[in-house]
């Protein structure tokens, strides 16, 4: 009981309030993605777009001190909230995104992901360039998104071909096996919450040569 008590404290004092994280949909989430992403100690993963910083939280946990979270996002407000969260976790790192590039080292991680940001991308080609670069020869990418809603507007600046509020799986797909990814695995069973709907995963692997 005091533990539950003292871990519903941590997540109100690094969110403010007592977020889904607290109660755990987050976490449950993040157990998804270890085996997808071969999560392990020691390793090292990216968020990208990573909003307040649940999932880069809950991956900074299964990696362990010993491993690694690079963790980014373009909002200036988001971003200070996640160098907040740096400061107080050692083994997270906060990066300035940018719109047309992650910003991350070259070859630094061994998985990257993102979740419902790649539908908000105006440069996805160039992301998909640097998501690429930023991975290690092997690194896996899992993307997390949403099938367009009908009657939904395009968010500003985004490709046209994204159809409505969302990304069609098959041009996600298309789009970044033109840039050098190939498909591991599809999972249209993804966990949906707020007002997503249809949401699915595709993970992907650079390949080793």
């Amino acid at each position: 009981m005091l533990r539950r008590l003292l871990a519903i404290a941590l997540g109100v004092y690094a969110f403010g309030t007592a977020p889904c994280f607290a109660q755990g949909t987050w976490q449950a989430e993040a157990d998804r993605l270890v085996p997808l992403l071969k999560w392990h100690s020691g390793a090292v993963v990216a968020e990208i777009g990573a909003g307040k910083g649940q999932l880069t939280l809950a991956a900074s946990q299964r990696v362990g001190p010993s491993g690694r979270v690079y963790t980014t996002e373009l909002d200036p407000q988001k971003f200070a909230h996640l160098q907040d969260l740096a400061t107080q976790n050692k083994n997270i790192i906060a990066i300035k995104a940018a719109e047309a590039g992650t910003n991350l080292p070259p070859a630094c991680c061994d998985s990257i992901f993102m979740r419902l940001v790649y539908h908000h991308l105006t440069k996805p080609d160039a992301i998909d360039a640097s998501l690429f670069r930023s991975l290690k020869p092997g690194g896996r990418l899992a993307i997390i998104d949403e099938n367009p809603r009908k009657g939904t507007s395009i968010p500003e600046g985004v490709p046209k071909n994204r159809i409505g509020h969302g990304v069609p799986q098959e041009i996600l797909i298309h789009e970044l096996t033109a840039a050098g990814f190939r498909v591991l695995v599809i999972e249209n069973n993804w966990p949906s919450r707020d007002e997503y709907h249809d949401i699915y995963c595709v993970v992907f692997r650079k390949p080793k040569r």
